[in-house]
């Protein structure tokens, strides 16, 4: 007796792990469009799915820019989030 699979073909679970995976660049592009009406957190989460998975070199290029210039507006986040990571880093106090 076989077990019950719900992808009894590889091409059908290729094609569908694809179509998620389309929807997903929709979504961080009509964010990535939209810049203004979208909080920084979402807007760092469509420009690293963008700049690792454009299809053209100018996509993950302008994800990429948009990314360092989120990251430049709150360099206070990016310092907590680096001494977190690492116990013996000196300790950043204001």
């Amino acid at each position: 007796m076989t077990i019950p699979l719900p992808f009894r073909e590889r091409a059908q679970h290729n094609q569908v792990r694809q179509d998620w995976i389309d929807e997903r660049l929709r979504e961080a592009r009509a964010v990535f469009a939209d810049v203004a009406h979208h909080s920084d957190h979402l807007v760092r989460l469509a420009c690293n799915v963008l700049s690792a998975h454009g299809e053209t070199e100018a996509e993950r290029r302008d994800a990429r820019a948009l990314l360092f210039v989120i990251e430049a507006r709150c360099p206070g986040r990016h310092r907590r989030a680096q001494r977190t990571d690492h116990d013996d880093a000196p300790e950043d106090r204001r």
